[in-house]
């Protein structure tokens, strides 16, 4: 399974180098790009799902979008790969460790403590 991800990265990678003298840098910042959209784009999806279940006058700031999505994605690689078990305790330290402090700040700013 992790190696037809790898092939279908690789592919989507190549054909969108197509037609264009594709440098290193190039392939790094449309990677990274790809990353952070697709970051943004869970971020906003949780977000909405949490706004759905907290009151209308305490819905969560707009600038947590991008640390949610971005945990959001680690939370499902770890999900899809299954990496080694050391560093997958270590990672799953990590996602709980943010999850709970935005849990945190999102309890915070819904009431309104400063």
């Amino acid at each position: 399974m992790t190696r037809w991800i790898l092939v279908g990265l690789l592919l989507v990678l190549g054909v969108s180098a197509l037609g264009q003298e594709a440098t290193t840098t190039q392939i790094s910042d449309q990677l990274l790009s790809f990353v952070q959209s697709t970051a943004e784009l869970m971020g906003k999806g949780v977000v909405q799902l949490i706004n759905l279940i907290l009151p209308e006058n305490r819905g969560v700031s707009h600038e947590l979008v991008q640390p949610i999505g971005y945990l959001a994605l680690i939370t499902i690689i770890l999900l899809v790969f299954g990496i080694i078990a050391a560093a997958r305790k270590v990672i799953w330290i990590v996602v709980v460790v943010g999850w709970v402090l935005l849990i945190v700040r999102i309890v915070l700013d819904a009431l309104r403590v400063s």
